[in-house]
């Protein structure tokens, strides 16, 4: 007996054209072309869903090293410095801080100086 997949192909079709549509020419109304797209889009998605990650943890890397530097310091000493006063926020806040409350950044940076002048001098002494 042969098989038939209207119903079930019907609802298939439906639903790519509907993710297809917004797209130019054959790439929203053609079968083959749709399904290309669609797949190619998907593929794209999943990949930009990572690298939207990289670019924010970039540009927040960005901000910070701008805040830093205007106040003396290098963005390496100032994580450096973050670890030795025990100072458990992450970029993204940190670039808020900066922008938002620059008065609050500037305590922090003293904070990340002290650790780090302590460093040193115990380095020296010892």
């Amino acid at each position: 007996m042969r098989v038939s997949y209207g119903k079930a192909r019907r609802r298939k079709k439906k639903r790519l054209f509907k993710e297809a549509r917004g797209n130019f020419g054959g790439r929203s109304k053609l079968w083959r072309t749709v399904q290309e797209t669609v797949l190619r889009s998907r593929a794209y998605a999943y990949r930009d869903r990572r690298v939207r990650k990289r670019d924010f943890r970039a540009l927040w890397i960005t901000r910070i090293t701008a805040a830093v530097s205007a106040r003396g310091l290098r963005y390496s000493q100032f994580i450096y410095g973050l670890k030795l006063a025990q100072i458990e926020l992450n970029r993204k806040m940190l670039s808020e801080i900066a922008i938002h409350d620059p008065e609050v950044f500037d305590e922090i940076v003293s904070v990340v100086k002290e650790a780090i002048e302590k460093q040193t001098s115990a380095a020296a002494a010892g």
